[in-house]
């Protein structure tokens, strides 16, 4: 490697999320340093905003403002391009463009950008993406390969982890909502968190769709939709046939306009019944107090259906 390494800069939205400890351990371990943006706030969703087109959904928005956060600050930004898992295993659209998309909007920042892709339909998987990634910031492929591996394992046992200790969480007693959403959504400051954080204020227990073991969602999302292709979405479902006889309620928590959850959500209304469900699209002018005053009518409904009001 050269003497020299490489300051990777990690937007903290959209997949940092999910792929944030397989980040990070694979830099970390081939002695590569990362700064990740800071915790969205309105001024990142400000900054996201203007340099957006208006039709862009408000988690985009989000992104490139977290992106213009990092230029400047390290030498490149990682902005991976994951396109599909296989067969009936693709992800939005937009994390196909993403790369291209980012280049553009900041192309006159004098910004330097990292990228991989994964497309298992073209018969390119994460592995060998990642060996590519680990190679054009000069490292030798040994190293690289055994950092994929360590960062695998890491990133496997991290989820693990967050299952598990949902799990305990349906054990207790207690209100439970089911949120269902895309982990991008659900853990994002200025999106998922104040909804979590009300909900526990109001004494209800947040649970979350998607953590869940993965492979098993996927199979167990079919009970609801055979032909729904998107890989979060679907493993979103099988979260919600797996849980949802495990809760009073559950929020369809999503970011406008979201095409893949207006699709899914709309079949979730549809096809899941005898559980009272919130359908809640958040924008950037969505108001606190808005949020809070749909959020306190559905626990109303739900405690009034079991009697506890």
């Amino acid at each position: 490697m050269d003497k020299h390494h490489p300051t990777i800069g990690l937007p903290r939205a959209m997949l940092y999320y999910r792929y944030r400890t397989l980040w990070q351990t694979f830099f970390r371990e081939l002695e590569i340093p990362v700064v990740t943006s800071p915790l969205t706030d309105r001024s990142i969703l400000e900054q996201g905003t203007a340099l957006a087109i208006d039709e862009a959904c408000l988690s985009l928005k989000i992104y490139l403002g977290h992106v213009a956060a990092l230029v400047r600050k390290c030498d490149y930004i990682l902005i991976p391009r994951i396109s599909s898992f296989g067969h009936h295993r693709n992800m939005c659209t937009r994390f196909e463009a993403l790369p291209d998309l980012t280049q553009t909007v900041f192309r006159d920042s004098g910004q330097k950008f990292l990228t991989y892709d994964v497309d298992e339909l073209s018969k390119h998987s994460e592995e060998a993406a990642f060996l590519d990634l680990g190679r054009s910031v000069g490292c030798p492929p040994k190293a690289v390969k055994r950092a994929y591996q360590r960062a695998k394992k890491a990133e496997l046992a991290q989820h693990k982890a967050e299952v598990q200790a949902q799990e305990a969480l349906f054990r207790q007693e207690g209100l439970k909502i089911l949120i269902a959403a895309h982990s991008y959504v659900a853990e994002d400051p200025c999106m998922g968190k104040p909804v979590t954080d009300y909900l526990r204020g109001a004494g209800v227990l947040p649970l979350r769709a998607d953590l869940v073991d993965r492979e098993g969602a996927l199979k167990r999302s079919r009970d609801l939709s055979p032909t729904c292709k998107w890989e979060i979405n679907r493993e979103i479902l099988g979260g919600i046939v797996q849980h949802r006889a495990d809760v009073d309620g559950m929020i369809l928590l999503s970011a406008f306009p979201c095409g893949p959850d207006a699709m899914v959500n709309e079949l979730i209304l549809r096809r899941v019944k005898g559980i009272p469900i919130l359908n809640l699209v958040l924008d950037s002018q969505s108001g606190a107090a808005g949020v809070e005053t749909r959020l306190e009518s559905f626990i109303d409904i739900i405690r009034f259906k079991e009697g506890l009001l």
